[in-house]
């Protein structure tokens, strides 16, 4: 199949005034479902008029709901803060759970993260998922800490690494890995985690562009000079231009595992600039509204 599965949670991002369609894993499934791609998401919303607005924003964005998702007794919020430099704090109301049963046959892509991937009880169904799917799939991981909700840190830790260790890919931010592990930098960890198992790992720097490394060495990317609106969904954006371009080279599914693994530096630096431009241009726009195929096109051509 060709079909890309992404669990995790979706909510409502309030801030201010304006309320927006959130969630880390969502991101990532609406932004692949509008660069073209069949997605099917896997979440937990509930059947009131926040519930009803995720599922229409997911629908028009070409991707679709598993069914049984929309479950829950209430649809999950986050209370956002933005910072004059467009950075993002939030207050959450999340009730994270999930039956672990596989109902999506044989994916390309499995991608999960953040508060699905460390919050009980649905997390452990998490984990369960990600081990079922992945004798068939790429499995991609961003761990994206809420530190306000993690209550007990070394138990986070343990199943973050856990993860980790059964990624292909892996995108982490420089402030998320500060958190996990203060006395290493970046790179440290970054070598740290590529040696549990993953194809590469990414780690985003702010304003410092991004930086990977691999079994073939390491690449760089500097940040693309945009002017910027406030930073939500930067990093799943990114997410979603590197596995976008990894799909589009031919290196998602299982049996392209062995190749995935030997990819080349040169190759590493152009799937980091592909989640880079997807990035840039999410940054620019209020809220989490990633780009479709003809805004990332449009901007290429503008380069």
């Amino acid at each position: 199949m060709s079909r890309g599965l992404v669990i995790g949670e979706s909510l409502i991002d309030i801030v201010g005034r304006d309320e927006h369609v959130g969630g880390s894993p969502l991101n990532v499934a609406v932004g692949l479902g509008r660069l073209g791609r069949d997605v099917d998401f896997l979440t937990r919303i509930g059947n009131d008029p926040y519930g009803q607005r995720i599922e229409t924003y997911v629908n028009a964005s070409g991707a679709q709901l598993v069914p049984g998702s929309r479950s829950a007794d209430r649809t999950c919020t986050a209370r956002a803060t933005v910072a004059a430099d467009g950075s993002a704090e939030y207050e959450f109301d999340v009730d994270w759970q999930l039956d672990c049963t596989p109902t999506v046959a044989s994916p390309l892509l499995v991608h999960t993260g953040s508060i699905a991937a460390v919050q009980e009880p649905g997390c452990c169904a998490v984990a369960a998922l990600v081990d079922a799917y992945h004798p068939a799939a790429t499995v991609s991981f961003d761990p994206n800490v809420r530190p306000s909700l993690i209550a007990d840190g070394r138990l986070a830790r343990q199943r973050i690494k856990y993860l980790v260790s059964r990624s292909d890919v892996v995108k982490v931010s420089q402030e998320d890995l500060y958190w996990l592990d203060p006395d290493r930098s970046p790179e440290q960890s970054a070598h740290s985690w590529l040696a549990l198992g993953p194809a590469m790992v990414v780690v985003t720097l702010a304003d410092q562009g991004a930086m990977a490394v691999c079994a073939a060495g390491a690449a760089r990317v500097p940040t693309r000079a945009v002017r910027v609106v406030d930073t939500v969904g930067a990093g799943d954006s990114f997410m979603v231009g590197l596995l976008d371009a990894l799909w589009d080279i031919g290196l998602l599914g299982a049996e392209r595992r062995p190749e995935l693994a030997a990819i080349d530096v040169n190759t590493l630096t152009q799937v980091l600039e592909a989640g880079s431009a997807t990035a840039a241009l999410t940054v620019a726009r209020p809220g989490a509204d990633l780009p479709d195929r003809a805004a990332l096109t449009a901007a290429a051509q503008r380069r």
